[in-house]
């Protein structure tokens, strides 16, 4: 019996897609050592049937290869008129890249589809309820992308969903602000998450990635691929392999694949390609999306539209492997502005000075049984969500307040003293950055790959996504701190590197000149 009621399908879909590329993929890796091995995944596939006419161009061994994931719930045998998807993913594995590349398609991108004998506007997922995956690529090849070549379709159901969050279990997740919706009071899902770093599990973590009430679908793609990549740096290959036959066992009852993946060929041909990607990092390709206004009365859809000549250069993008690690974010950030920290002074127009805001913020927090640093200069128009309803539109208890103090509990089940504060750079576009401090030196956000460098007299860690800092931490000897970015990276790498290198702590003689004593 499934953990999950069918009602709740749209947050398995896209948790589920993360999973499959990230856990199912890497643990096939290490079963399929062997020719028996690859027999034995084969049959596991063949559970279902193979993808009917799937529009896919088979790649020689050892050339890259571009994959689509799809989240559906559509179930072998059944018409796909009675079907849906709510996620499509682009996912490009190159053996001299270094990074695995993902782009993530909106959903409520505006096509042109087939309807009642008729041509007409459509939402680019009605193309799978249409016509399957055989029209789902042949609409991005038409319409969005000319020269895409899928290799290989992976479709997953909703069926096998709660299953992989029953094996994978919960997740540490740098939650960027207060999550809060009832249902009784909304139309929407109930959803109850505090900001912060933390350990998120079962039903929480699923309406994390799900969430789309007060903020967008392009954000919601960003925090599923943010989701993905934590979810990488947290598990490892012991894990992995010590799952590895339920893991191989769900996958291949819950997912329809084109037919060359029901042959062990074509099975060595991407599962080596896989091995050889399994460490590299995830670069996110984001999607130029152009947000269309949603009529009052709700007649006219909420679309999604693009540049075209945007749109190709994304692909590209996509499509370029990555050939060595960015440059460095101070290096092309805050060093280069000739101040320490990029200018600490406020003085560049994209940079701050906001002391007072951070110690006000600081004072809240002296509960927090930690040293507290607050940030001296901030990104241009941004602002702290504080008070008991905030600044922020997350429609939270009065009785719950910004800053967060709280406990993270660790890998072992140790706790430590944790805090948070959000900032809020344009909430009505879902984007919001954060300071986070814990006494836990060594959580798993942190095991990525990183850069160094020293910045007003501070060595800064530096995690990129693609050529965009999302996060910047800090070290003292018994605490770490860090800058998390909005989950679209609105941040320059300046910016992050120069609220970083700003991180300040509040002295007695600051407490008691503010009052805060």
């Amino acid at each position: 019996m499934s953990l999950f009621p069918t009602s709740r399908r749209g947050a398995l879909l896209r948790f589920a897609l993360g999973a499959v590329i990230v856990v199912a993929f890497a643990a096939a890796t290490t079963a399929v050592a062997g020719l028996l091995q690859f027999k034995q995944f084969t049959a596991e596939l063949d559970r279902t049937p193979a993808l009917k006419h799937a529009s896919v161009t088979i790649a020689d061994p050892g050339n890259p290869q571009t994959l689509l994931l799809i989240g559906s719930d559509h179930r072998a045998g059944e018409p796909w008129s009675s079907a849906n998807t709510d996620t499509m993913m682009l996912v490009r594995l190159d053996p001299v890249s270094l990074t695995i590349n993902v782009l993530s398609i909106p959903r409520d991108l505006e096509v042109q589809l087939p309807q009642g004998g008729a041509v007409g506007p459509a939402k680019l997922n009605a193309a799978y309820s249409i016509g399957g995956p055989g029209l789902l690529i042949k609409t991005l090849q038409d319409q969005v992308f000319p020269s895409l070549h899928v290799n290989h379709i992976i479709d997953v159901n909703f069926g096998g969903f709660a299953a992989l969050v029953d094996t994978v279990g919960c997740v540490y997740v740098d939650v960027d602000h207060r999550y809060y919706n009832n249902t009784a009071v909304t139309n929407y899902s109930s959803i109850d998450i505090q900001p912060g770093y933390q350990r998120l599990c079962g039903s929480d973590a699923l309406a994390f990635v799900r969430f789309r009430h007060t903020d967008t679908d392009i954000v919601r793609n960003a925090r599923q691929q943010d989701f993905l990549r934590w979810v990488k740096d947290e598990f490892g290959t012991s894990y992995l392999i010590s799952n590895r036959d339920r893991l191989l066992g769900i996958f291949g009852a819950h997912t329809q694949t084109d037919a060359d993946l029901h042959s062990i060929d074509g099975l060595i041909n991407l599962f080596n390609l896989v091995a050889f990607s399994a460490g590299h990092t995830v670069k996110q390709v984001p999607f130029p999306a152009i947000l269309q206004p949603c009529d009052p009365n709700g007649k006219i859809p909420c679309y999604v539209s693009a540049d075209a000549g945007a749109e190709q250069q994304a692909f590209q993008r996509f499509m370029t492997p990555t050939l060595q690690q960015p440059a460095g974010g101070g290096g092309a950030g805050g060093r280069a502005a000739g101040k320490p920290g990029g200018g600490q002074g406020g003085g560049s127009a994209d940079l701050t000075a906001d002391p007072a805001g951070g110690q006000a913020q600081s004072g809240a927090l002296r509960g927090a049984g930690m040293p507290v640093y607050y940030p001296r200069v901030l990104a241009s128009g941004s602002s702290y969500c504080s008070g008991a309803s905030g600044n922020c539109p997350t429609e939270i208890p009065s009785s719950e307040s910004y800053p967060r103090a709280y406990q993270i509990r660790d890998i072992n089940g140790t706790m430590h003293p944790a805090y948070h504060m959000t900032l809020e750079l344009n909430p009505n576009l879902g984007q919001y950055y954060g300071v986070q401090g814990t006494t836990w030196t060594d959580p798993p956000i942190l095991k990525g790959t990183k850069q160094t460098g020293t910045v007003g007299g501070k060595q800064l860690l530096e995690y990129f996504n693609g050529h965009k800092l999302s996060l910047v931490a800090w070290r003292t000897p018994g605490a770490v701190y860090w800058i998390s970015n909005t989950l679209t990276d609105d941040l320059t790498n300046r910016q992050m590197v120069a609220i970083a290198a700003s991180l300040s702590p509040l002295g007695p003689a600051t407490r008691s000149a503010s009052g805060l004593a």
